[in-house]
């Protein structure tokens, strides 16, 4: 299994990730991971999955994908968000320097809302990514808010800009950074602006995820490139594998296809 496990909400994410790497030559192999149906990517080392909508979906879907991936050290909540402030553009990412659980509301104490760091090491070489690369879209880092809610409403989403100071807000990072954060694995959350969380925020997500997913897909890219990754055939893996005698898990299967998964 691969070393860099990168779960999308919803399918539609997922399949346009995998559409992104293969237009830039990166080929995927579909991988069936249980009951999960993911795409593998041996040049990037990494191997995409659909975690499901909402943060206690994609933290299932994360954990029981990581239980299942003895070689993970490294995962990326990836896909879209709503803008919360007016210096974010469509097609811009950001990288999160914390997911910031803005739905967690305590009533019997008061606290600030749970905040989920991002891997520190994770953080830098994404930093040094933008820093040595020219990008056709800006890159951001902040706070990200992450919540079971939509926001669809201009005076919410300031009241959540002012709760998190958060740069966008999506559902899922919390729950992918619990489900990391349990099992040891580096976490970092990637988000492409395909709405303003405004009242054309649903028909703007479905018009404008097309054109902005590869951004992200675009940045993983030059970041594995920044960390030196080699690249690997798909046989070379298995042959390792026999001749180290590595136990396999129960419940992955690697089979080639035509069409990707997800």
């Amino acid at each position: 299994m691969a070393a860099i496990l990168v779960a999308a909400p919803q399918v539609d994410e997922a399949q346009l990730l995998v559409n992104a790497f293969r237009h830039r030559g990166h080929l995927s192999c579909a991988l069936q991971v249980g009951a999960m149906a993911c795409s593998e990517i041996p040049s990037l080392d990494l191997v995409v999955a659909i975690g499901g909508h909402g943060k206690t979906q994609f933290a299932i879907q994360t954990q029981y994908l990581i239980d299942r991936s003895p070689d993970a050290r490294v995962f990326l909540c990836v896909g879209a968000a709503g803008s919360l402030t007016d210096s974010l553009k469509l097609g811009d990412v950001v990288v999160g320097t914390h997911s910031v659980e803005h739905d967690y509301k305590l009533r019997f104490v008061s606290r600030p809302s749970p905040c989920h760091d991002a891997d520190a090491t994770l953080l830098q070489e994404f930093r040094e990514t933008v820093r040595t690369n020219t990008f056709p879209f800006r890159i951001h880092f902040g706070p990200i808010a992450s919540g079971d809610e939509d926001i669809v409403d201009p005076v919410r989403a300031q009241e959540l800009r002012a709760a998190t100071d958060a740069l966008c807000v999506a559902w899922e990072g919390s729950g992918g950074a619990r489900a990391a954060c349990f099992n040891g694995l580096s976490f970092l959350e990637v988000r492409c602006i395909t709405d303003g969380a405004d009242s054309d925020a649903a028909v703007s997500f479905h018009e404008n995820l097309v054109q902005v997913m590869p951004n992200v897909a675009e940045l993983i890219i030059r970041w594995h490139l920044l960390r030196g990754y080699p690249e690997i055939s798909l046989g070379k893996i298995d042959v390792l594998r026999d001749s180290e005698r590595l136990p396999s898990r129960q419940g992955v299967r690697r089979y080639e296809a035509s069409t990707t998964s997800p």
